[in-house]
């Protein structure tokens, strides 16, 4: 069942000039009449359709002023669009800015009961929640202290832990959750799953790919306020990721001058595939992973080695590998196309991008015949699903590897 219909959506902004709404605008308009800038509509959605059924746990990424916000303050009735519509069944718990919702001057406690009523709730039903509200948010020390003193990721455990123990059909959650130190991250991210897993619908908005990958099972990719891309989270954020980069899981270069080599070899092809052969942008950290590389051999006599270079999203090299037991490493290769693939196990890399340099080396002496860093990127996602390294932790997990390793308890 649809639980969100969005049909032809748009919203636009006056940016600049003045409208004089009151006699304050009307008088200050007069006086900068001769220096006001004329007024210009911004469009922050374009036209956008889409529609999001019970249970279904969507994801919503892009860059800084795509629309994510507008888009969640529309779904969440805080603002209206200039044309088309959004239908909602049930009830909507949002977590948007800190403090949305929230009254200064009231207490934890009262702002929970604000809340509650402000999405139709009885008395007896609040209260049959509080107790659970007030665990997880684990401010249990300053419930009664109005809310104007709490920090932002105090505010932020309480506005989350009300949002998402009250029920709503659709939890609506921003990028407000990084306010939150590591630990609370975790149990927002465990907790939104087991949201989506008891039939309610999240929608879910971050930066952070990889939560995204391990919570949404589809994403919405927004660009400059229309659908760039609505599909599988795999696919979507892989996407996503490459065009950030401005690289791609598969690069091809022409006959001749140029193509990255000398007058011995020159690069053809780069690309990353899966273990059925299929080029992938998006590789699950458990499963293997292919890099093949095709190079043209011009001229005979050199022993030439092929050989990949990995590095992480910060420029860390990884590892290098080159093919070190096949019969090329001790005769010259003959002239001609040659198809060299290196596969990496899967529980072996860690999550994020992966960019891959490419070359082809003969090492006595030594002569690099091409050598084209960065050629190609893929992006490594972990699941929750408990059975890589990652386990059942939701957390950041740092490293450039993640190996899936033995341990003995005695």
């Amino acid at each position: 069942m649809q639980v969100i219909k969005v049909e032809h959506l748009s919203k636009q902004y006056a940016i600049g000039g003045s409208t004089h709404n009151t006699l304050r605008d009307a008088v200050g308009g007069f006086f900068r009449r001769n220096s006001a800038p004329a007024l210009q509509i911004f469009s922050a959605l374009d036209d956008i359709s889409f529609t999001v059924n019970e249970g279904e746990t969507l994801g919503i990424i892009g860059s800084n002023g795509a629309g994510k916000s507008t888009l969640l303050k529309i779904l969440s009735r805080i603002t209206k669009p200039t044309s088309g519509s959004a239908e909602i069944r049930g009830r909507v718990g949002s977590l948007l800015e800190v403090g949305t919702g929230f009254h200064n001057e009231l207490s934890g406690r009262e702002n929970i009961y604000l809340n509650g009523a402000i999405l139709g709730m009885k008395r007896s039903e609040i209260e049959s929640k509080f107790a659970e509200i007030v665990e997880f948010s684990e401010i249990e020390k300053f419930l009664d202290t109005p809310v104007k003193h709490y920090s932002s990721g105090m505010y932020m455990r309480l506005a989350f832990s009300i949002a998402a123990h009250l029920e709503p059909e659709v939890l609506i959650v921003d990028e407000v959750l990084a306010v939150g130190d590591a630990s609370f991250q975790k149990k927002c991210l465990g907790k939104m799953r087991e949201v989506g897993e008891k039939g309610r619908t999240v929608i879910f908005v971050s930066h952070d790919m990889n939560a995204i990958t391990r919570l949404c099972d589809r994403v919405i990719w927004l660009k400059d306020g229309t659908i760039r891309m609505d599909d599988e989270a795999k696919k979507v954020v892989g996407a996503y990721f490459h065009e950030q980069a401005n690289l791609g899981a598969e690069r091809t270069w022409e006959d001749g001058d140029s193509a990255p080599g000398n007058e011995y070899a020159r690069l053809k092809s780069l690309r990353v595939c899966d273990e059925n052969g299929e080029s992938i942008q998006t590789a699950d950290i458990r499963r293997p992973i292919g890099i093949e590389m095709t190079y043209q051999v011009l001229k005979t006599g050199k022993v030439m080695v092929p050989n990949l270079h990995f590095f992480d999203e910060s420029g860390t090299c990884i590892f290098a590998s080159h093919d070190w037991d096949s019969k090329w490493r001790t005769e010259p290769r003959t002239v001609g196309r040659f198809t060299s693939t290196v596969w990496i196990p899967g529980n072996f890399l860690s999550e994020g991008s992966i960019f891959v340099g490419a070359a082809v080396t003969t090492y006595e002496p030594l002569e690099v015949h091409f050598v084209e860093w960065g050629a190609v990127t893929f992006n490594v996602i972990d699941s929750l699903d408990g059975d890589s390294a990652r386990g059942d932790y939701a957390g950041l997990m740092p490293g450039v590897v993640r190996p899936v390793l033995r341990w003995e308890n005695e």
